[in-house]
């Protein structure tokens, strides 16, 4: 993982868990503890998070909206994901779409299309809102605004009630065993849940995400169908998927 991504990752676990030890930040990404020290001096000197003894917290000015920040990372390699996406869609199928700024930008590729949309993801319901051609629905549940996304046991049980021919699910990183991993725990049930509602999954993962990290293991490459990511993702960890019997697509 790129060290820019790296940091980025290290003030999103920081805004979700509050303030966090070296040793459990290291744990949580996978790399050594001299390199989470070198990467807090670095975002300490930006002014970006605030040192504290041992770790690190947050400062309030970063906790404004995580949603911008991720929104702005990697546009392109997203963007070229969300169109390759787009078009394995059919007309008439039903779409599940995870939380997530890739989900939002695929989203803006749907306008028109004789479909149905399944969503938790807040952005998505506001893009497709208006457009009349799209069936949308919106599922229930605990509002978290900073992430734009619904999560809790109603988000869960109204994915029960529902069935989609694919999801099109998001993560935090893809480990290189293929296992998909995201770093904030209350959304992994629901994520789970959108698997099993689901005929067919495909994960939208752009290089970035190669070799991953995150605290909390979603599932592992077996439940998967197609992965899309770009030419930057990490070729040995594209093996393990395509060894776990995974499509793997590269925009």
């Amino acid at each position: 993982m790129l060290p820019q991504s790296r940091r980025d990752l290290i003030l999103r676990t920081l805004r979700a868990d509050g303030p966090s030890e070296v040793r459990a930040l290291a744990d949580k990404l996978g790399v050594s503890q001299a390199t989470i020290r070198r990467d807090l001096e670095q975002l300490d000197a930006e002014g970006r998070l605030t040192r504290v003894y041992g770790g690190a917290m947050a400062v309030e000015d970063d906790q404004d909206d995580p949603w911008a920040e991720v929104a702005a990372e990697r546009v392109e390699d997203k963007d070229a994901v969300a169109r390759a996406c787009a078009d394995m869609i059919e007309d008439g199928e039903t779409v599940l779409l995870d939380i997530g700024t890739t989900a939002h930008r695929l989203a803006r590729l749907l306008h028109g299309r004789s479909i149905t949309v399944i969503t938790s993801n807040l952005a998505v319901f506001d893009e497709l809102r208006d457009d009349d051609a799209v069936d949308l629905v919106l599922l229930g549940g605990l509002v978290r605004r900073t992430y734009h996304s619904l999560v809790g046991y109603l988000t869960e049980d109204n994915l029960r009630q529902v069935h989609a021919n694919r999801l099109f699910l998001g993560c935090a990183g893809v480990r290189a065993d293929g296992a998909v991993m995201d770093t904030t725990v209350v959304e992994v049930p629901v994520k789970r849940a959108m698997i099993k509602a689901a005929d067919r999954v495909v994960l939208m993962a752009d290089g970035g995400k190669f070799p991953g990290v995150g605290m909390a293991r979603v599932c592992g490459p077996e439940i998967l169908n197609v992965v899309v990511t770009t030419e930057s993702a990490d070729p040995p960890t594209r093996r393990a998927l395509t060894d776990a019997g995974v499509e793997v697509v590269v925009v």
